[in-house]
């Protein structure tokens, strides 16, 4: 777990990061719409955990790693980093937009982020795939 510690830190707060420099830029939660600019924060778990899942593969794994070993991997570093980011939206939420936002909106948008996650951690482990030798 130590080694999907770190990449899920770095998403973690990189993504909690992001929850603030939409407040300066005068974006808030609420509401279903979103603003374009949000996408843009689809990038910080898919190069986290490309960056951490290929670090796994080619230090621990010595190169070859399979499907199973990929996807679990993947999916310690989303709980890292989900762990942390919900824990810095709650603090945003609570202190800094307190009774601005909608914790159903809020929540809404993290549900999102899982799908995201999960969507990238499938497209990165199978960017990373060892491949197979077949005769």
């Amino acid at each position: 777990m130590k080694n999907a510690f770190v990449p899920g830190l770095i998403i973690g707060i990189l993504s909690g990061v992001w929850l603030f420099i939409m407040r300066k830029m005068g974006l808030n939660f609420t509401g279903t719409e979103v603003n374009g600019i949000e996408f843009i924060s689809v990038l910080i778990p898919i190069i986290g955990l490309y960056i951490g899942v290929k670090r796994y593969r080619d230090t621990e794994l010595n190169g070859k790693m399979n499907f199973l070993e990929g996807l679990v991997h993947s999916f310690k570093i989303l709980i890292a980093g989900g762990i942390i980011v919900v824990f810095l939206g709650i603090v945003y939420i609570n202190y800094i937009e307190a009774n601005k936002t909608n914790w159903g909106d809020f929540s809404a948008r993290i549900f999102a982020a899982l799908l995201i996650g999960v969507l990238s951690a499938l497209t990165v482990t199978l960017l990373l795939l060892s491949k197979t030798n077949k005769s």
